[in-house]
């Protein structure tokens, strides 16, 4: 007798996932310590400016912060499948906490050097490389139910998007009032919200048996299962190609902000936070849905809504306008990344999932430097305006190239979703493709 399928009432949004005592902790202190993640993020990038004037820096910065997860993070999420994933996030942060304050020492003490910012931007990458592995493996053993897994990924998509909100406009008060020395003092100090949230957090820790094989063969075979799997090969690619070209938007706006609108750290403040409002928007959107079912179709239009916002926030020479347009990319970037994370969160084997996700994070944060190099080299040639509207071009390319491969990543994903209760038998591909 072939099974029918349900309908179900969803629940408000966010409400299932915050019943769970230890994501309560733990998004509690995300809260609090993002804030000081994005306000430290944001007067980074406007010292830099500052002391040297030039897009290239900006890119240069961008790169040693984060591309030690493009060459670290494999390595990292094989780490992350070996050992405690609640006791490798607490010692990350501890390392996080500690960047932070010497960022504020330097800048504080009121000669700061370019060498001193790009070395601890390669010791913050070196952090990253291991904690966002491990951070995305640890939120599913927070999980009371794995069927909670989309709208506790989307409601960390939230904190992050209502914190990136936040941050840089107190950042701009910051920088202007008091320097960016107190911006990086304010991120080291909210580090003890999260550090004291995962002191507090009780799971059972679950480690992977020790396969005997060596890293290299078991880098080998994360590589394989990703590249082998069409579903997480055409995400993964889609994340790269999106994080070289469209990501790097945001190590421009200090330049937007100080050469196309004339303004200062408060204009450069407006801009981010009007892409943090887009960002909160399609997290909130995420989280009013109810499952996996159709996030490929949200996939194409997300990256859709990404490039139109780049390219008219490339041609716009308007401040209220480009902060509308920062409106569209930021919906669309948060909805896009974030419904990749659940989909290959929910179809990737358990023993394989510290190395996919490492893979996931090399792809989305490990690329993101060369395409700031790139971005950098590029504008410096050809303007910032015509590079940002070039990028916007290319992810619409993106995102047809994707639409033309969705009806056979459904199919293959179809059997996974059946088998995980995802779907069932009857009208699942009714279902799935709406």
């Amino acid at each position: 007798m072939v099974a029918s399928t349900k309908a179900s009432i969803p629940e408000p949004v966010g409400v299932s996932v915050w019943k769970n005592a230890n994501l309560r902790l733990y998004f509690g202190g995300q809260i609090i310590s993002m804030i000081g993640t994005w306000m430290q993020q944001m007067a980074l990038s406007w010292l830099v400016y500052r002391m040297t004037n030039s897009v290239t820096m900006l890119g240069v910065v961008a790169f040693a912060t984060q591309a030690p997860a493009f060459f670290v993070t494999p390595f990292a999420g094989i780490v992350t499948d070996r050992v405690q994933k609640h006791r490798l996030v607490l010692i990350t942060q501890c390392l996080a906490m500690l960047q932070a304050g010497l960022l504020a020492y330097i800048a504080l003490s009121g000669h700061p050097q370019i060498w001193q910012l790009i070395s601890l931007g390669v010791f913050a990458g070196l952090v990253n490389a291991f904690d966002l592995p491990s951070r995305q493996t640890f939120l599913v053993e927070m999980l009371d139910d794995r069927k909670q897994l989309p709208r506790a990924i989307a409601t960390n998509s939230s904190i992050v998007t209502l914190t990136r909100l936040i941050g840089p406009a107190v950042a701009g008060v910051f920088i202007a009032r008091v320097g960016e020395g107190m911006c990086f003092l304010a991120n080291a100090v909210s580090y003890v919200a999260v550090i004291g949230a995962l002191c507090l957090i009780r799971t059972q820790a679950t480690v992977r048996e020790k396969s005997g094989h060596s890293m290299i063969e078991e880098l080998k075979e994360g590589f394989s299962y990703v590249f082998n799997f069409r579903p997480i090969r055409s995400l993964i690619l889609l994340m790269a190609a999106i994080s070289l070209v469209g990501m790097p938007y945001a190590t421009l706006l200090p330049a937007f902000a100080k050469n196309v609108f004339h303004g200062d750290a408060s204009t450069l403040g407006f801009l981010t936070s009007a892409a943090g409002l887009g960002s909160l928007i399609g997290a909130l959107f995420l989280s009013s849905r109810n499952g996996v079912l159709g996030l490929g179709r949200w996939i194409v239009i997300a990256c859709c809504s990404f490039g139109v916002g780049l390219t008219c926030f490339g041609l716009s020479h308007s401040l209220y306008l480009s902060m509308l347009f920062l409106l569209f990319t930021g919906f669309g970037s948060m909805v896009q990344t974030a419904s990749c994370n659940t989909l290959i969160q929910t179809i990737v084997d358990e023993d394989k999932r510290g190395r996919v996700m490492s893979i996931y994070t090399m792809a989305f944060v490990g690329l993101a430097p060369f395409g700031s190099l790139l971005s950098g080299a590029l504008a410096a040639k050809i303007g910032t305006g015509e590079t940002v509207f070039i990028s916007g071009l290319v992810l619409m390319v993106l995102a047809a190239g994707f639409a033309s491969r969705l009806r056979l990543i459904r199919q293959d994903v179809r059997p996974l979703y059946i088998e995980r209760g995802i779907l069932q038998a009857e009208g699942e591909m009714k279902v799935m493709n709406t």
